[in-house]
């Protein structure tokens, strides 16, 4: 697999290192050889090969318990520059399923003692100290003796309450779920919060609450491995998280605002019929079928019709973004974090600079509204209307509260509640879309949208926009999927490589930029002149 080879050494003998093949080990042997005597500088290019060995995707091999085995003998006489490599395989081994993880967790928290010695004298926010942090996180029968070092570890707040919650038992009485991402310690609930959580997981049947419990396991899980692995993958320290600018905690959205929206009105149709819709007083009305939509505030609810509510009840995506509070959380916490998560960003590549940098200079558009969408609370909608006029930007989101937080923030952009299936808008009427740190969050819906962009362009209007690839690395990626989200309840999935590119030829859009830090996709497309 690697140009390097792989290195094998008989447990036998104190011999010399012999290169044995190339690809996969197969042996014991071979992979305790490697991890332990083979060149410090050589253990990035060869770790991928040994965790094949003992690890695929989250499964066990016949390797995985001889091997954790030996290997536990031999963490003694591996050195610090070793130990961070080791530290997030045997991590990884914990996972597997039943019954190999149980019995890899067994072993280690036989020795958990070494483990937490280490942990101690390891320098705090280095590789060491956070494969050290994940690979303790599997150990719940040693809950009490891991908090009590994890001072003297100098662990962060938030890998302490990732690390602390990772270690807990259910609590079938009186569960705390859904405040998992980015870490327990950022959610700083306040009391009608604490009420909505209560109210939607006492609704929940016992299965339920497992599930839910479960996956947030994994997801603090995921977290700190996905952070030790770039570390221990890069020798470095990740970066502290930039949370930019953020809008009021529990923002209002100025009164009135139909007139913003009656600016471009030309450019709506209904989501029912396609009809023109016309702005009057608090509504907007059909010229076609006559469907009332409510206007309040600067704000089009294109999602239920005037006089009913849509019922999302059972949704919890939207029951969260119902939340007052959603709009500050993201800006302030979600986001940072999960730029570092999803496009490999631990190191600060790419940073808000950067980004508003890459809007401001490749947004291009022709004539017409330009639209943000998914919006959320506005942090690239206000560099859009710097780019190209306040006056042009329309901001689409599905969740009301990030709207009102923007329109909070930006009172002269227009904000429309809506869903990306079904852009609100006539064929060629747009004359630029943004959509920024978004299109993952809607994957089932995301190839729809990217054709209804095109649909909505007009020639010369591009379409600017930053998501995220799957990595090429298992390792990565898995830790990647086991974060989950309400839109991606079963893991994180990010987009294949070609998936994006597929959807924009077909929604015919030529790529006239691309950019590709890290497992960022951020590119700039546009309908061509006829």
């Amino acid at each position: 697999m690697f140009a390097t080879g792989w290195f094998s050494e008989s447990p036998d003998h104190g011999g010399p290192l012999m290169v044995v093949a190339q690809g996969v080990p197969e042996s014991v042997e071979d992979v305790i050889g490697a991890l332990t005597r083979a060149p410090v500088e050589q253990l990035d290019d060869l770790f991928p090969s040994l965790v094949e060995a003992l690890w695929d995707d989250g499964a066990g091999t016949d390797l995985t318990l001889p091997a954790t085995r030996a290997l536990m003998e031999r963490v003694d006489v591996a050195d610090a520059a070793r130990m961070p490599h080791i530290a997030v395989l045997l991590g990884l081994l914990a996972e597997v399923g039943p019954p190999l993880g149980a019995e890899v967790t067994a072993s280690l928290t036989a020795d958990a003692g070494r483990f937490i010695a280490l942990w101690r004298s390891a320098s705090a926010g280095r590789p060491l100290s956070l494969s050290l942090t994940y690979l303790l996180a599997h150990l719940p029968d040693e809950r009490a003796r891991v908090l009590a070092a994890a001072t003297d570890a100098g662990i962060d707040a938030d890998d302490r309450s990732r690390l602390d919650r990772a270690l807990q038992r259910l609590d079938p009485a009186r569960p705390v779920i859904g405040r998992a991402f980015p870490s327990p310690a950022a959610w700083d609930l306040d009391d009608a919060e604490r009420a909505f959580d209560r109210t939607w997981i006492d609704a929940l049947t016992p299965g339920e609450v497992k599930r839910h419990w479960d996956n947030d396991t994994e997801t603090v899980l995921g977290h700190l491995g996905a952070k030790a692995y770039w570390a221990v993958r890069n020798g470095a320290a990740p970066v502290p998280v930039d949370a930019d600018s953020v809008p009021a905690r529990t923002p209002r959205a100025p009164a009135g605002g139909a007139d913003v929206l009656r600016r471009h009105a030309a450019a709506f149709r209904c989501p029912r019929c396609s009809g023109a819709l016309g702005f009057s007083g608090g509504a907007a009305r059909c010229a076609g079928c006559a469907t009332g939509y409510a206007l309040d505030g600067g704000i089009l609810d294109l999602t239920s019709e005037l006089g009913e509510a849509a019922d999302r009840g059972a949704d919890l995506l939207f029951r969260l973004a119902g939340i007052a509070t959603m709009g500050f959380f993201y800006e302030a916490r979600a986001r940072p974090n999960f730029l570092r998560l999803a496009g490999s960003n631990w190191g600060g590549l790419v940073t808000p600079a950067l980004e508003d940098a890459y809007i401001a200079g490749h947004v291009r558009p022709a004539a017409g509204p330009v639209l943000d969408l998914a919006a959320g609370a506005g942090r690239w909608t206000s560099v859009l209307a710097g780019a190209v006029g306040a006056d042009r930007v329309i901001a689409l989101d599905l969740a009301l509260p990030m709207l009102t937080a923007l329109r909070g923030r930006l009172p002269e952009i227009p904000a429309v509640v809506s869903n990306a299936r079904r852009l609100p808008f006539g064929d060629g009427e747009l004359g630029a879309v943004l959509c920024w740190n978004a299109l993952q969050a809607f994957p089932a819906d995301a190839a729809a949208a990217v054709a209804e962009v095109g649909r909505c362009l007009r020639p010369g209007g591009t379409f600017t926009v930053l998501t995220y690839r799957d990595s090429p690395d298992p390792v990565y990626r898995y830790f990647v999927r086991r974060h989950h989200f309400p839109q991606h309840a079963d893991g994180l999935r990010l987009f294949a490589p070609g998936e994006i590119d597929a959807w924009l030829d077909g929604a015919g859009l030529e790529v006239r930029d691309r950019w590709e830090p890290g497992t960022f996709t951020i590119l700039t497309a546009e309908r061509p002149a006829a």
